[in-house]
Parts: structure tokens; C-alpha cells; sequence
């Protein structure tokens, strides 16, 4: 844990434990976390977007566990917004984790286009990376690794959610490939490799959401949790 300016930063082994506290002591399902994170994953690519979204074609880069379940929710609030909303998965579907195939359920019920990890997104006004949380470690590996230099390579803006894949959440050192975005949206607490000047060229401008964390939980960690008084999306830096 550290601190910077008004903000506490904390380790990918602290964000387990408040996961954890979250979910298991105060009984906010994974659900309901996911919803939220989804919702200002959709918000922020609706800024980035320059509040255009009707007709844009948005492209959601899915991996299997809960990362991959927030920009499915995402993808669903986008499309109900007006975007021509895409999504690829970083793997196979049967990989999909629990939460997250019930969300790519709701996504495929509502016509969304899924594809496989060769999937289209050339044209893309905005890719949406949620291949990777913050519980990756070391360098992605296939079919991960093409997916993100093909994602590097196509010129298209990128929105990171919670982490840009292929950044160490607690040393900010990236590992090779690992997604330069122009954006970056985390969630109850920024992680502590953000600190690391290395790791600001792949997060372009970084958003921190709240997800309805319990204000205890801020207390624990000596964090003011008014800073979401006003909005739901506070700019760091």
C-alpha cells in the first residue's frame, strides 16, 4: 500500500483481500461488482468516444475470468447506447469462468456478435481490453499474446479495464506484449505499479470508478471514500 496526492494505491494481493472482505464479510455479490464496473467501463468509452455513440463501432476484448465478465457488461450497456458492439474472446468458450458465461449468455441472447480469438475488429472506433485483471502475472501467453499485438497494431483507441493486460498490478512493469491504451479505467482502489512511471505510457488517462466498495473498506486502508461524492468517475492525475 501506498499513498500519492489524496489517493491510496494498493498491491494486487491487497485488492484480493478487499475482494474478498467485499464479496464473503459484507455480501456484495460478484454480480452486482461486475454490473458496476461494467456500467463506468461503458461510461468512460462513451467519453472517449466524445459522447458519440450511436452508429460507432465498438470492439470488446473478453478473456475468461471476472475482468472479461466487466467488459461483457460493458458490451451490453454499449449496445443498448446505440454502438455497433462487438465482442472477441481471448479463448475458448467452454474456458469462460462462471460469472462471466452468464454474462456472455445475456450478450449473445441480445445479437451481439461473439467471435473467437481470429476475430474482426478492424474499423473499430474503440477497442474495450478486458483480457487480463489484475491477478496476472508475467508475460500473456497464447492465444493472448496475438490478440494484443494485433490489438496494438491496429491503430484503433483502446480503453484498459482495471488494468491495461500484460501491466504487473503491484510492480507496474509490462510484460511483452501488454496493451498501450489510451485510457484506463480501475476500480475501488488504483493499483500500486501505477506509480511506476514505466507503467504511465500504457495506461493513458486513468479513471478510478467506484463499484459501491463499502465505506469501511476505504477506512481500513486509510482512504477517503468521499471522493466519489460528485461523480462515479474521478480523473487521477
Amino acid at each position: 500500500m501506498r499513498s500519492e496526492g489524496r489517493f491510496v494505491y494498493l498491491t494486487a494481493e491487497e485488492m484480493t483481500e478487499v475482494d474478498r472482505m467485499t464479496i464473503q464479510d459484507f455480501g456484495i455479490d460478484v454480480l452486482s461488482l461486475m454490473e458496476n464496473a461494467g456500467v463506468a467501463t461503458a461510461t468512460l468509452a462513451r467519453k472517449l468516444l466524445g459522447g458519440d455513440v450511436p452508429g460507432r463501432r465498438v470492439c470488446c476484448l473478453v478473456g475468461r475470468g471476472n475482468n472479461g465478465g466487466d467488459g461483457l457488461v460493458a458490451a451490453r450497456h454499449l449496445h443498448n447506447w446505440g454502438a455497433r458492439t462487438t465482442v472477441v474472446l481471448g479463448g475458448e468458450r467452454n474456458e469462460m469462468r462462471d460469472v462471466p458465461a452468464r454474462q456472455l449468455a445475456a450478450v449473445e441472447k441480445m445479437g451481439i456478435k461473439v467471435s473467437g480469438p481470429g476475430g474482426d475488429f478492424d474499423g473499430a472506433a474503440l477497442l474495450i481490453d478486458a483480457l487480463l485483471g489484475y491477478g496476472a502475472r508475467g508475460n500473456p501467453r497464447d492465444p493472448l499474446d496475438g490478440l494484443i499485438r494485433r490489438a496494438n497494431e491496429s491503430g484503433a483507441d483502446m480503453l484498459a479495464v482495471d488494468i491495461p493486460s500484460g501491466l504487473d498490478a503491484t510492480t507496474g512493469e509490462p510484460g511483452e506484449p501488454c496493451i498501450v491504451a489510451k485510457g484506463t479505467v480501475t476500480f475501488g482502489f488504483p493499483k500500486e505499479g501505477f506509480l511506476n512511471s514505466v507503467a504511465r505510457k500504457f495506461m493513458g488517462e486513468l479513471y478510478l470508478a467506484d463499484i459501491s466498495l463499502p465505506e469501511a473498506i476505504y477506512g481500513m486502508y486509510f482512504q477517503r471514500h468521499g471522493m466519489f461524492a460528485k461523480e462515479r468517475l474521478v480523473k487521477i492525475g
